[in-house]
């Protein structure tokens, strides 16, 4: 039985961070009810869509919506939102995305279900939180990115202002919002009450960031920009070789000595900027000089086989197409077959734990739109919930 079985979750959201953590819900056995508008969540429009015999899917939206149901409710109607207040009460859990005070202008916020469900997990989700100076603004990754201080330390020292490629700050406040819903579950399972959740993609975004937060706290200033260099490990980055680049790790003096044992020099050993770890990350630009002389005398496979060998982490800078094939990839059973209501055969990357004597591989491809409003509210559904 997977950990989540009988837990129903109702999921108000569009996009990325509240669908991402009512997948990890679903994933993890729970009953996840994804109420849409009737033009539907904005991310189905998102490319790629593949064509089918039953029209166009987006494939973004289905690996984000995997293991749920969907279904319509116009919740500017009086008669749907009722249901949708009917559907809340049969519910354990609520994931809501939309602005602070949506909710309550529409009768569904936690306030309105507290004293007649006092074990409801209501979780909202937002740019900035429920209370505050910026409470009401929107916000998507790319501008939390930005205002978290996340970008102020991507990308290479001179370079352009970046941001990270996989959108962290709505994928981190998910899996915050996740853990914490879980956590409040425990709670209520041993006779605790349930609990408004305020996730908030800035705070999320800040809570990832501690080493960046706890080195302006520490120093004063502001961390710097390195490119894929570490503040405090050196030779910790991405280097180029005679036909592309790699990364290596050796985050102590023990993997350095074995760096300079598969570079053939061990003069650097004695040399006063590398002598501990603290000195090769201050003097790491003239370290990754020296050592790209070194490294440009042979391909990147050399390089691999021969930290590999030497027992120093490094790793090839992987396109997704090459990953996605790598033995251990496949060894995990990580990609699974899926087919969308399109009709479509496609792929997609299920959850990536695994849990002992359970299965929690993807048991229900991604839904149409509204695909489950019959079977949720009944054939003749007008606004009165069958539950």
């Amino acid at each position: 039985m997977l950990p989540l079985s009988g837990v129903r979750v109702v999921e108000f959201c569009q996009v990325l961070a509240g669908p991402y953590c009512g997948m990890l819900l679903a994933d993890l056995g729970a009953e996840v009810i994804k109420v849409e508008p009737p033009e539907g969540d904005m991310m189905r429009q998102w490319p790629p869509i593949t064509e089918g015999s039953g029209g166009g899917y987006s494939e973004n939206f289905a690996s984000i919506n995997r293991n749920k149901r969907s279904v319509v409710l116009d919740l500017k109607d009086p008669a749907q939102k009722q249901a949708a207040r009917q559907l809340i009460l049969s519910a354990d859990v609520v994931l809501e995305n939309n602005r602070p005070g949506v909710m309550d202008r529409l009768g569904l916020g936690y306030e309105s279900f507290r004293a007649e469900k006092p074990g409801l997990v209501y979780c909202s989700i937002s740019a900035f939180g429920q209370s505050g100076p910026r409470s009401s603004e929107g916000g998507f990754d790319v501008t939390v990115q930005a205002m978290s201080g996340i970008m102020s330390v991507t990308g290479e020292p001179d370079g352009a202002p970046v941001k990270c490629g996989v959108p962290v700050s709505d994928v981190g406040t998910g899996l915050y919002a996740a853990l914490t819903v879980v956590s409040i579950l425990r709670r209520v399972s041993g006779g605790g009450p349930g609990a408004h959740i305020d996730a908030s993609m800035l705070g999320c975004s800040l809570g990832m960031a501690a080493l960046q937060t706890s080195e302006f706290f520490g120093t004063g200033n502001d961390p710097k920009k390195l490119g894929s260099a570490h503040p405090r490990n050196a030779p910790y980055q991405a280097f180029k070789a005679a036909d592309g680049h790699f990364v290596i790790a050796a985050g102590n003096n023990k993997l350095w000595e074995a760096v300079t044992r598969v570079v053939d020099r061990p003069d650097l050993l004695a040399d006063p900027r590398f002598t501990t770890t603290q000195l090769r990350a201050a003097n790491q630009v003239a370290l990754k000089d020296l050592l790209e002389v070194e490294f440009a005398k042979n391909g990147v496979d050399h390089w691999l086989a021969a930290f590999e060998k030497a027992g120093v982490p490094q790793g090839r800078i992987n396109t997704y197409s090459q990953i996605l094939a790598d033995p251990q990839v496949q060894h995990m059973g990580w990609v699974e077959e899926m087919e969308l209501p399109s009709g479509v055969k496609t792929k997609t990357f299920g959850s990536p734990v695994r849990i002992s004597a359970t299965d929690i591989s993807k048991r229900r491809d991604p839904p149409g739109l509204g695909a489950d409003t019959e079977t949720i509210f009944g054939t003749n559904f007008k606004g009165k919930a069958a539950l």
